[in-house]
This record gives C-alpha cells, structure tokens and sequence, in this order.
C-alpha cells in the first residue's frame, strides 16, 4: 500500500510539476512570438515609410532635373525643330550625371528620343497613355523591372512634349534601401495581379500583415500600395519577415527554462517521496487497525503528531469507541418501533418463529388489533397528537397484556403473542377491548377510541409465522366488518372469503376494460306532475361467469380498493350521455360514493362529463349518503357547495337512517331528500312510520325541499304517501330498473298513456 500510495503521489505531483513548467515555458514563447511580431509590425511600418521617404525625394530630384532641362530655350527649340542630335546629347550628358537608365524626349505625337532601354511596345504604349493622363511622376514597370519615373512638359511655347528620366529600381537598389530600417524587410515591387487577395489594400487601407510558409519558414507578409506612374497596372511595395528566424534568436532562453524546469522536477519528485513515506506510515497503521475492527477486535492507534494525520488517528479511535454504542443502538432500531419503543414486524416475526420451535402443547395465539376511528383523530387533532395516542395504546396493551408479546406492525395496527396458560383467548380480547375502550387524555384532549381484534390460535389455524400473521388479519377484517369495538376467532372460511374477494377484484379490475358493466335506469314519478320528472342510474355488473353480480356484493369491494374512482368518473360520463338523448324535464340521478365524493378530481369529473354530452348542469342530480358527515361536517359542506356551484342539483339519499342533522339540512339547501325504504314498507303496518313520514315530508316543504320515497310497491303505500305530501315516489310499483335502451319506449309510452286520459 505504502508504495502504492507513493507512486501515485509521485505520479500526481510530478505530472502537476511537469504541466506547470511545460505551461510556463509555452506561455513564454507565444509571449516572445507575440511580441516579435507586433515589432515587424512595427518595422515593417517604419521601413514603409522610408521607402516612401527616399523614393519621394528621388523622383522629385528627377523630376526638377526635367523641368530645368524642358526649361532650357535651346532644349526646346531642338524639340521643336525636331534637331535629334542635340535632344540626344542633352539627354546624354544628364543620363550620365544623373546616373539614369532611361532619358528620353517623348513629341506629342508619340515619337521618342534618347535612351528607351529596353522598351516593348507595351511599355511604350503605357508610358504615352501615363503622359496624357498628365502623370508627371511615381513608379512605372518597364521591361519587367520597376523605375522611379518623372516627366516634365516641354512647351515652345504650347505642349511639344515631354522630358522623362527613369532609374531601375532592382533587388540591389531595394535591398540598399532596406538596410536604412532596423530589420531587413526584403522589400520588393510586385504589380498588383501578382500579390494575394489577401495582402492587396482594401478600400485604400492597408491590408493586416499575414503569416505564410514557405520552405518551412513561417513568414509575416504585408503589401503597401506606392505611387504609380499613370492608371495602368498598379504597383504594391511587399515587405516580408521570417518570424522562424526572429525566434532563433529566443532559443537559448527557452533551452534554459527547460533545463532549468526539468532540474525542478526532479527536485519536487525527491520532495514528494519523503513527504509520503511520512504520510504513508500512519495511514498504514490506521489500515490495519480498521481491518482488525473489521474483524470484531477493539484496537486503538497511538496519536504521535497533532496535525491532520493526528486528528485523523484521534477520531479513528473515538470511532472505535463508539462502534459498540452505536452497534446496540442499530439493532435496537431494527427490530423495534422508533414511535413506542414496542417490537416491529421483523422482531414479531422472529418470535412467531421461536415461538413454533419451542413445541409447547398448550400453543399460543396471535392477536391482531386496529384501533377504531383513528384516522379521525389525526384529521382533526392533528398527527403529533396522533402520534401520542398511539404512544398511551402501546402503554395500556402492555398493561393489560403484561406475559404478552406486544409489537406495534405499522400505523394504528398492533399485535400480541399470547401464551396458553390457562386464561382463555376471549377473556384477554374482552380485556384488551376495555383497557382501550376507556377515554385518553392526551395533549389536552378527551380521545375515545375502541379497537377490534382478530384471533389465530398455533398451530391448527397456521403452521409458521406468515400463515398465523394472515389468519390473524383476516379475522380482524372480519370483525371490523361486523361492527367495531368486537373480535373474531378465525375461520376457513374466512380464507375461503379472501380467496373469492381476492378473486372478485381481479375481476373488477377487468370488468370497466371488458365493457362488462351496464346501467340501468329506474324512473321517478312526480305525483304533483303526474309524469317521470327524473331517472336514477344504477350500476349493474354483467360477469360472463358469474353472471349479474349484485352491487351489495361489489359496490363496497371498489371502495375499498378504489376502483370506484374509475367506476364513478365512467357512470358520471355514461349517465349524461343517456340522458342528453331525454326530454328537457326528465333529470338523470347518480350516486356519488363516499370515497368518490372526497376526491379532489370530482368536480373536474363532472365538468368533462357534462360538456362532453352537452347535458344542462340543472339535469344533472347528485345523491349524497349521510355518511359523508360522520367525520368532517364542515369540509363536507364546503364540498357540496362548491358541486352546487356547478349548477347541477344535489340529494340527500336514505334520509333518516343514518346521522341525520338539522343543522347540517340547514347548512345546505338540498334539492331534495329521499326518503328510505326502510320507512315505506312499515307504512301499513306502524302508524308511527306514517308520522315520520308526515313529520319528513313537511321539515322537506318547510325548507322548499322535495321529498322522494324510495321502494313504493303497492297502491296503498302510494295513496297513502300522496296523502303526507310527498313530491315523488320511485319503486317496482311504477317500474322496475330498465336498459339505457328502453328508456325512450318508457317515456313514449307514458306521454301517451297521459294524453289519453286528458283526452278522456
């Protein structure tokens, strides 16, 4: 490890050495190119210039050597006269003074006299076309060689012609000027056809210097642009530099900062190896003293220094100390309820285990409980105060149940193994049942709450911990559904149930997918109207197998598992749908179930269902059970007034059976109440179901509020409900539930059945 740990650090900082250095001595030369260039630059202007300076003050000597010669009177009368000779000999002596290679006299009608040098016609044509354009002087290419030219008009005394000198402005010539400035530039004149696009002035400025290779060399090029002598092919002065050679010169500086950059590195490399052989010791040390942890051993390391590599070895050995702390404090986590400190599932579980090895005769039994009504404890006091309660609900099964096993499975579920030891199962559920019947006083609250227990005794009803847990739970969901604050042994039966509940939700699941549920439709009799003034859809489940499934049967399984969210939203939607095929005076009923009914989604539900259909919102009616106040009234009422908001109307079903309040009736303007037919069959027989009637229907009028009873079978109950008021009867009387198909035969039938007895 320790050479590991060495390599890698030699690795890492000589690499960091290495790019630093390698950095520096880059950074260096492109600082040391940069400035090289920008001091070509630099010449490259200031040899322009001389070359302007010195070609300027050469061709205006020309040039005033020409008019004093075109001045001359005898000069000019041998233009005149067209004397050769004499124009050739003052044309000589000048030459030869002025150490020209071209003197000549130029007549107007393009004659010429003197010393051409070498001309061509094209030269000639260019040189006469620059004097009548009345160019006097700048730099013409004559021969493929550019001259400094000056020409000065001869008159006698109206234009006869023109003196023109010219001197070869050749590669020595150009390098003797070149060697004025600091740097040799090789200038040279190029016509313009013949330099880059790239070089060539645009719009009269010059062009950035460019870099070019050539041979290998890098090379920094500029053209300047220079007088030229007449429009013809222009000229560009080009000035070049090998930036290669300028930075020969820089090289012995960047071979000292690699020697001396690679000396460094062997110097930091010699650092770091010391350096991590002093780090590496008592990491070594803290390694193994962790593998030996590891190995259930409790070691320390000794602290020799009070740095970072100190503190480090200082902390390993307070860690040591606390593993064993810590360890206990894990696995008391893991097999024990955070909230109350009671065993878990996972603890239950290795119990119900040890419990099956012990082979004890007599047995023992599961007990699972789940408290009554607690949801609403947390809904209306809130989770900590919850959270307390279910603190004093561990305290008190221990109390009641104290040669008990008492695990807490998760929210307000708990479970007790009990031994056989004479005491029977039912007194200790009965037990169990009244420690937790009695008020809690938690958090400045009275709390009453029951529970209910489900039994499995071991071995006959399971014969491992998993099946007894399951056995146990199906009991307690028997004896929920029988009535809370109770308990239950278990059953086979039980199983069986789950088994086909298990099974009739699966089949639920498929039954909306399969287009296996259907509505049907039972009509509502106004008395007052003497017609149907509303339809009730009821659900029906047409099974292939099963055949039609009774919704007692299904109806409270989608609640539970809340299939009856999808179910709901598919019956708003199929609802509307029939009754925007009806007269404008015929409602369509549904039920909301109590679970659908505090989904956040059931007013945009209802939205999408009306205007999909296009069915009016007043013909839509909502029946609500009184169910939905038994937790939160005021949530409850502020939900129904926001579905009245909708426009649609609003029912209470099964008045009078359940929770039945004034004040809430008073809270909200129901449309109407329907009235159970648990009232309706006694009417015949009890008087007092007749009062309660009489007393319902004129609370109903009273509040504007219409009243429909509900399983009117014969002609008496009906006579006698017109009697007491009520606005609408429903029942097998009138008719039984009908398809979605026959509701338009129903109503046709009806309408006509009335205009006959009209007629009559």
């Amino acid at each position: 490890m320790s050479s590991r740990l060495t390599v890698k650090l030699v690795l890492f900082y000589g690499a960091m050495f290495a790019a630093a250095a390698l950095l520096s001595l880059w950074g260096t030369r492109e600082a040391i190119r940069a400035n090289a260039e920008q001091t070509i630059i630099r010449e490259m202007t200031v040899g322009s210039s001389i070359f302007d300076r010195i070609a300027a003050m050469q061709i205006e000597q020309l040039h005033r050597a020409g008019e004093v010669l075109g001045s001359d009177f005898g000069f000019r009368a041998a233009a005149a006269t067209g004397d050769a000779p004499t124009i050739e000999s003052a044309l000589d002596s000048l030459a030869g003074r002025l150490k020209l290679n071209h003197a000549m006299f130029v007549a107007q009608d393009g004659t010429i006299t003197g010393k051409p040098g070498g001309f061509t016609p094209r030269d000639r044509e260019r040189l006469i076309a620059a004097l009548n354009e009345g160019s006097e002087t700048g730099i013409a290419r004559w021969a493929g060689e550019p001259h400094m030219v000056a020409a000065a008009p001869v008159k006698a005394p109206m234009l006869i012609g023109w003196v023109v000198f010219a001197r070869d402005m050749n590669m020595a010539d150009l390098r003797a000027l070149a060697q004025l400035s600091t740097a040799d530039l090789h200038p040279r004149i190029e016509p313009l056809a013949q330099v880059p696009p790239n070089l060539r002035p645009i719009g009269g400025r010059v062009a950035a210097p460019v870099q070019m290779t050539a041979d290998g060399e890098r090379i920094l090029v500029q053209a300047r642009p220079v007088q030229n002598f007449g429009s013809g092919d222009a000229q560009l002065l080009v000035l070049e530099y090998s930036l290669t050679q300028a930075m020969q010169s820089y090289m012995p500086i960047l071979w000292s900062l690699l020697v001396f950059g690679l000396l460094g590195l062997l110097v930091a490399l010699c650092g770091v190896v010391i350096a991590s052989r002093s780090l590496t010791r008592p990491i070594l040390a803290l390694a193994a003293a962790a593998r030996r942890v590891s190995e259930g051993e409790h070691v320390e390391v000794p602290v020799e220094t009070q740095d970072e590599i100190g503190l480090l070895a200082s902390s390993f050995n307070t860690m040591v100390r606390d593993i064993a702390t810590r360890e206990r404090q894990i696995a008391h986590m893991a097999f024990h309820d955070g909230l109350t400190g009671l065993a878990n599932r996972t603890l239950l579980r290795e119990q119900l285990a040890l419990s099956f090895q012990s082979g004890d005769r007599r047995g023992f039994a599961l007990f699972c409980l789940d408290l009554d009504n607690f949801k609403s404890v947390n809904d209306t006091l809130g989770h900590p105060t919850g959270d307390a309660l279910l603190c004093e609900v561990a305290a008190r099964l221990s109390a009641a149940c104290p040669t008990g096993f008492v695990a807490r499975l998760g929210g307000d579920e708990f479970a007790i193994i009990v031994r056989r030891d004479g005491t029977s199962e039912t007194m200790v559920a009965r037990a169990l049942i009244a420690a937790l019947a009695e008020p809690f006083a938690v958090n400045g609250h009275r709390i009453v709450v029951g529970t209910s227990i489900g039994i499995a005794r071991a071995p006959q009803d399971g014969e491992d911990g998993i099946a007894l847990l399951k056995n146990a739970d199906l009991a307690l969901y028997r004896a929920k559904n029988d009535g809370k604050g109770s308990f239950r042994f278990f059953e086979a039966a039980m199983d069986a149930e789950a088994q086909e509940r298990r099974s009739m939700e699966i089949d639920l699941h498929e039954a909306l997918r399969n287009g296996e549920l259907e509505l049907y439709f039972q009509p509502l009799f106004g008395l007052s109207q003497n017609r149907v003034t509303a339809f009730e859809a009821l659900l029906r489940w047409n099974h292939p197998t099963r055949g039609m499934v009774s919704p007692v049967d299904f109806i409270p399984l989608a609640e539970e598992t809340g299939l009856i969210l999808p179910i709901g939203e598919w019956v708003l939607h199929e609802a509307c749908r029939a009754a925007r095929t009806w007269p404008d005076h015929i409602r369509v009923a549904v039920n909301v179930s109590p679970v659908q009914f505090r989904s956040a989604s059931l007013n945009s539900v209802i939205l999408q269902a009306l205007a999909s259909s296009g069915l009016p919102p007043q013909q839509l009616e909502l029946e609500v059970t009184e169910s939905l106040f038994i937790e939160n009234v005021e949530a409850t009422l502020a939900s129904l007034h926001s579905l009245r908001a909708l426009g649609v109307r609003v029912a209470l079903d099964d008045f009078g059976t359940g929770y039945s309040s004034l004040s809430y009736l008073r809270s909200f303007p129901f449309d109407k109440l329907k009235i159970d037919r648990s009232f309706i069959i006694d009417l015949q027989a009890n008087n007092g179901a007749t009062a309660m009637i009489k007393a319902i229907t004129g609370l109903a009028d009273a509040l504007g509020i219409e009243t429909t009873a509900e399983g009117v079978e014969t002609i008496d109950q009906l006579d006698i409900l017109r009697k007491q008021g009520c606005s609408q009867i429903q029942g097998f009387y009138f008719s039984r539930p009908i398809r979605a198909g026959a509701v338009a035969d129903l109503i046709r039938e009806l309408d006509y059945q009335e205009q006959a007895v009209q007629a009559a």
